[in-house]
């Protein structure tokens, strides 16, 4: 082989290598771009979609700390029970 039969193949090489990472930088900045125009949508108050908290407008009821919460109760339990004993 000579120099410039392996200045060719090199470069033939990058080039196949750009080519493919460009056609995959396209692919992937494409379908995460499709994938966020829907999130750009404008959100109206009076839709039966919540997609965070900001849209539900003030409307957030959180429960007491005294709230049960299932069949264990985690604020109740011995080991909570015996340091709040401790305590005392």
């Amino acid at each position: 082989m000579t120099v410039p039969e392996i200045i060719e193949i090199a470069i033939g090489a990058l080039t196949g290598l750009g080519a493919s990472t460009g056609f995959l930088l396209a692919l992937f900045i494409g379908f995460t771009v499709l994938i966020g125009i829907p999130k750009l949508r404008s959100t109206s108050r009076k839709t039966l979609v919540i997609r965070n908290l900001d849209d539900l407008d003030g409307q957030v009821n959180y429960f007491p700390p005294t709230t049960p919460r299932g069949p264990v109760d985690q604020l109740a339990s011995p080991e909570l029970l015996e340091q709040a004993n401790r305590k005392q």
